[in-house]
């Protein structure tokens, strides 16, 4: 249900993650791209960092992800913004499919450290695909402050799954990477990022009154509104780290 929840309450989103476009293209610009870089960037979604960054900055690249859904989402921005030629999309789990070694000069993973069992992992998988001293992007969630323990079942997670800003920094670390900038969503963006998916599965219950699958996604969307505003916006942030490999 977790993957079909996703396209179902981020339908009417670009960016899904918890960033605005002027945040998305603040990212592209302290990572200094250039025209002719290569971007491979792993559980991609819709793709608009890639269609997005190719059209302001000249870079190409490859998205991976496991939605069929953002996939076409994707292909199809990529020919709104008329870098078709300059991007491509496959369908394929990030966490085996196989990459050419040393050929792209970004590697990004933003908000999907799952495909390595958390930020360590998830750096060793990338790192293979870079190229020199290229830059690896790590989108991941933070503890502001420690949370009670109510929090972590409320926001299903485990006490251990996230850190804090200065955590997530020596996580980096553990993983072979230096932190060397970073973009920080803000509360005003979570919100934006979570409650247009309240509005956005509102409107697909009342067109779908009868399905099968209406009273589940009432209950997840029900659970995330309650968890959202009780805990995380409260205790939980969210940014993108610009790391170069050790």
């Amino acid at each position: 249900m977790s993957l079909r929840y996703h396209e179902l309450a981020e339908a009417e989103h670009r960016v899904l993650n918890p960033f605005t476009e002027l945040q998305l293209m603040l990212l592209g610009e302290v990572c200094r791209l250039s025209p002719g870089q290569q971007i491979l960037d792993l559980a991609c979604g819709k793709g608009e960092l890639l269609c997005r960054w190719a059209n302001r900055f000249g870079v190409g690249g490859l998205g991976i992800d496991i939605s069929e859904v953002f996939l076409s989402a994707a292909r199809q921005r990529a020919v709104e913004l008329g870098v078709e030629h300059s991007v491509r999309f496959q369908h394929g789990d990030a966490r085996t499919t196989q990459f050419e070694k040393s050929a792209f000069d970004v590697v990004s993973c933003i908000g999907a450290t799952w495909i390595g069992n958390g930020v360590p992992g998830t750096l060793r998988l990338m790192r293979p695909a870079l190229r020199g001293r290229g830059l690896l992007l790590m989108g991941e969630p933070f503890w502001l402050s420690e949370p009670p323990p109510e929090a972590y079942a409320a926001l299903h997670v485990r006490p251990d799954e996230f850190t804090s800003l200065l955590g997530t920094c020596e996580r980096l670390a553990e993983g072979g990477a230096d932190l060397v900038e970073m973009v920080l969503a803000d509360q005003a963006s979570w919100d934006r990022y979570v409650a247009a998916q309240w509005w956005t599965i509102d409107q697909w219950l009342h067109a779908n009154l009868d399905n099968d699958e209406a009273a589940e996604l009432r209950r997840i969307t029900n659970d995330a509104r309650r968890s959202h505003l009780e805990f995380g916006r409260a205790y939980l942030g969210w940014g993108v780290f610009v790391c170069r490999p050790r």
